[in-house]
């Protein structure tokens, strides 16, 4: 399979979606495909984690745990299949959870997945914690973001986290200041790069937020991009890209080309 010889572009992404997460679209093998059109040397998947849920509730935005060996396997054929045109990994995106967190990195350590990125999407779970991405003005929700995401970096079993800024505080700068610095300044002693997010980036989110990466530039945060990849249509989108390293220069942030991902403890 012959590249596009696409140059100034990424050569590794390890945010990616699949179906199982019940808001991506397209096949594992045209994620890969297109990876390797554009140059790509290194794919990883990171689909959302199954959470063990105690009540009977049925999530709507991340896989089955019924669906976790067809995962695995699927990807393993894939990169066995286009070992000689692209490295792929196969990992999981997770919020920290400290009710899930054991059984979570059981699940890990079963299937020998390579690696785990934190999103922290919610304080708590998706039916019993707010959204970090719902506009708010209280501090207890912008403070609980930040805390949960440096106890979950503290366990050493994510790679980097996953669009750092999601939570969309519009209250005091100063309030906002405090925390987010307080969130860099740690994940900085922890040498766990951010994520410059292209997703969030081409369909106009709150993120990457020019706010927070001021605060990382000024702490000395190194950063990482994540495709985020949802469909194909994202992993070709030079532009997002090119967005995104323009903040990364103007915050003067250094943006790591490759990162070694971290295995489950």
């Amino acid at each position: 399979m012959q590249n596009k010889q696409i140059t100034n572009y990424l050569k590794a992404n390890l945010h990616a979606h699949t179906f199982r997460c019940q808001h991506a679209y397209g096949t594992e093998r045209e994620y890969v495909e297109t990876a390797i059109e554009m140059g790509i040397k290194e794919f990883g998947f990171s689909d959302h984690i199954f959470c063990p849920f105690k009540h009977g509730e049925v999530s709507t935005m991340r896989m089955k745990l019924s669906e976790v060996e067809g995962y695995v396997d699927t990807l393993n054929n894939l990169k066995r299949e286009y070992k000689n045109d692209i490295d792929i990994l196969i990992g999981f995106e997770a919020e920290y959870i400290r009710d899930f967190y054991e059984e979570q990195m059981k699940i890990c350590r079963d299937y020998d997945i390579d690696y785990l990125i934190l999103g922290q999407h919610f304080i708590g779970d998706e039916f019993h914690g707010p959204y970090s991405g719902a506009q708010t003005t209280d501090e207890s929700i912008l403070e609980g973001y930040v805390e949960l995401a440096i106890e979950g970096a503290k366990t050493n079993s994510y790679t980097y986290m996953a669009h750092p800024d999601l939570i969309f505080y519009t209250g005091n700068k100063e309030i906002y200041y405090k925390h987010m610095k307080h969130l860099c300044e740690e994940l900085k002693k922890l040498d766990m790069p951010l994520e410059f997010n292209m997703l969030g980036r081409a369909t106009n989110r709150n993120y990457p937020n020019e706010f927070f990466w001021q605060i990382a530039g000024e702490v000395g945060n190194k950063a990482i991009i994540g495709i985020d990849a949802h469909d194909t249509t994202i992993i070709q989108n030079v532009e997002a890209y090119n967005q995104c390293m323009e903040i990364a220069r103007k915050n003067n942030i250094e943006v790591l080309p490759k990162i070694d991902v971290k295995k489950t403890p």
